[in-house]
């Protein structure tokens, strides 16, 4: 069992930025590879980015590549989203995942835990 534990989420205005943080916690969290996940109201969810527990390799979907940065302490088995140049579309429930797979992907069907999600709104 893993329990994972989102924070960070808030209001900014276009062009900001904001960093969120995972916490996981459970058995074997080590194992797992972590995405992050967002949802506007209204649209399906959108895998935003991912971390691979196997090489430490990431991958970014196409809308925040150059903007968000994902990254992992391993000593504080926390898993961070760095997302800049924040834009109004960005706007949505983020929640991170796990996924017993040496590698990562942005499709939720691939994780087994999921957190109860952080609200970002980026509006001026």
């Amino acid at each position: 069992q893993v329990q994972l534990v989102e924070s960070g989420g808030g209001l900014v205005q276009p062009g900001g930025s904001l960093r969120l943080s995972c916490v996981a916690s459970g058995s074997r969290v080590d194992y797992y590879s972590i995405g992050w996940f967002r949802q506007a109201p209204g649209k399906e969810r959108e895998g935003v980015s991912c971390f691979s527990i196997s090489d430490g390799s990431t991958y970014s979907a196409d809308s925040v590549k150059g903007r968000f940065t994902i990254s992992r302490d391993n000593a504080k088995k926390t898993v961070t989203l760095q997302m800049n140049s924040l834009k109004p579309e960005d706007t949505g429930v983020y929640s991170c995942a796990a996924s017993f797979s040496p590698y990562c992907t942005v499709f939720g069907s691939n994780y087994d835990y999921w957190g109860q999600g952080t609200q970002v709104t980026v509006s001026s």
